[in-house]
């Protein structure tokens, strides 16, 4: 499926860089680029994929826009199986806008978000959940995350989905050669190995369908919301996980105003932290502005990081705050452990831990308590290994992450495609004949297709490579 019109766009992000690239795709590419680049030769007689250095010329009165290098690559042997050209110009916006203007003037039109993919898509180089991994890998904010999306773009997951459509296809064949030619002589399937077969490609769906939970939280990652009274550390933790002041740091109560957000890679799990404003009744209107948005923090948060000053011990504010949070996630922090240096203070320490777990019969369930100290460090390794046990179990293993299933939509029609099978097998069990188990079959085939876009949408598709950036 070849389009007739060209597209083009800045396929590298805005501002200013060393280098900028102009991508052009479809049949009158080198046409287009023929008309505006001068080089040593002719781009005829340029080589595919190859690069060549020459000027981008404005063909209406002659003036120089750029040096650049240029690319030809002859499809099909491109990402979109087109004839594509690359325009690797001096980074800037001004001079890219120039080339892009230049470009649509001889007759390309801008692409839009996502169209080079969802050609790459519709020509065939690619099928659907490849596609949906290009935006995965650009969005990806870990090493692990990247690789789970690799490994998507390589096709790993689509062939294992593939797998287990053609199994489901090569029974339905089976069933309707039985039912067509019942006086053949040949090996009849039986309602008995029909059932066989599906539970065997139900279990292959289902230990895909498994991973989706992890798998989610190693692309979308976690949001960890820090929480407390004021003065107790949520700064200092924000500028210790981050390894730079991010924060704002001072003795007095109520510094933080706002929610400050950063992403910071823990255990290879991506993790939004929050630093908010201490919770506390305040006449300051500012700062009770930062109190509010602190609590809607706390509502959408996966995660909750709790401190408590281990020098004021457990305060009824503290437990203010834990009754705001008893439904999440949680870890409690019990801060500044390097103020407390002798005996008794160890033994204060003992108390304000048992007076956290026993605050006002609030149920802590299995949330770990660490000690810790935002001066030393202390702490931050034990907070890092419980984060881990909480959203993963334990220590991520790199090892048989390329399974690992992460997109909603894929979760959804796998969720369809084993109830269809469910109806499979309970019609088997309801004593229904043959053709009425090939109906259920073929939906649960249909079903797994769609994830691969072997039968999807155009609205859909729009949707999918809406999310995309312009120039992929």
């Amino acid at each position: 499926m070849f389009y007739d019109d060209t597209i083009t766009a800045i396929s590298t992000p805005y501002g200013s860089g060393g280098i900028g690239i102009v991508r052009i795709s479809g049949e009158k590419s080198f046409d287009i680029a023929d008309k505006i680049f001068k080089g040593k030769k002719k781009l005829d007689q340029v080589k595919s994929h190859t690069i060549t250095y020459g000027k981008i010329i404005d063909n209406k009165d002659g003036s120089a826009i750029d040096e650049v290098l240029l690319t030809k690559m002859e499809g099909p042997k491109t990402y979109t199986r087109e004839d594509v050209i690359e325009i690797n110009c001096h980074g800037g916006i001004v001079v890219l806008k120039k080339v892009l203007e230049l470009v649509i003037r001889n007759g390309a039109r801008l692409a839009e978000p996502g169209e080079f993919t969802k050609r790459a898509f519709l020509n065939g180089r690619i099928d659907l959940t490849q596609a949906e991994a290009v935006i995965d890998l650009i969005n990806a904010k870990t090493t692990l995350s990247s690789k789970i999306a690799l490994s998507q773009l390589e096709g790993v997951l689509s062939k294992k989905i593939k797998d287990a459509k053609d199994a489901l296809v090569e029974l339905l064949a089976h069933i309707e050669s039985t039912l067509d030619f019942p006086e053949e002589d040949f090996d009849k399937i039986t309602e008995q190995v029909i059932r066989e077969k599906i539970e065997k490609i139900k279990a292959e769906l289902f230990d895909i369908l498994s991973t989706f939970d992890k798998g989610k939280i190693l692309k979308e990652g976690v949001n960890a919301v820090i929480v407390g009274k004021p003065n107790v550390g949520k700064s200092s933790l924000l500028n210790r996980l981050t390894g730079y002041d991010r924060a704002i740091v001072t003795d007095v109560p109520g510094t933080t105003r706002d929610t400050i957000e950063e992403y910071i890679n823990v255990e290879g799990i991506p993790l939004k932290i929050i630093d908010t404003a201490g919770i506390r009744e305040t006449g300051d209107i500012i700062e009770k502005i930062g109190v509010d948005k602190a609590k809607k923090a706390i509502d959408s948060a996966d995660l909750i990081i709790m401190m408590i000053d281990a020098v004021e011990g457990f305060t009824n504010a503290d437990a203010y705050v834990l009754k705001s949070i008893t439904e999440k996630k949680k870890v409690l922090l019990i801060n500044k452990i390097d103020l407390l240096e002798n005996l008794l203070d160890c033994q204060n320490i003992n108390k304000i831990y048992q007076d956290t777990k026993l605050s006002n019969n609030i149920e802590l369930k299995d949330s770990p308590i660490i000690l810790s100290s935002m001066k030393d460090g202390r702490g931050l390794d034990d907070l890092r290994k419980e984060i881990a046990k909480l959203f993963w179990g334990g220590e991520i293993k790199e090892h048989g992450i390329e399974n690992v299933m992460t997109n909603v939509r894929h979760k959804t029609l796998m969720e369809n495609a084993l109830n269809s099978l469910d109806d499979a097998i309970l019609a088997y069990s309801s004593g229904m004949p043959m053709d009425c188990i090939a109906i259920d079959i073929r939906n649960a085939a249909l079903y797994l297709g769609s994830i691969t876009g072997e039968n999807i949408s155009d609205e859909i598709l729009d949707e999918i490579f809406s999310t995309f950036c312009i120039g992929k």
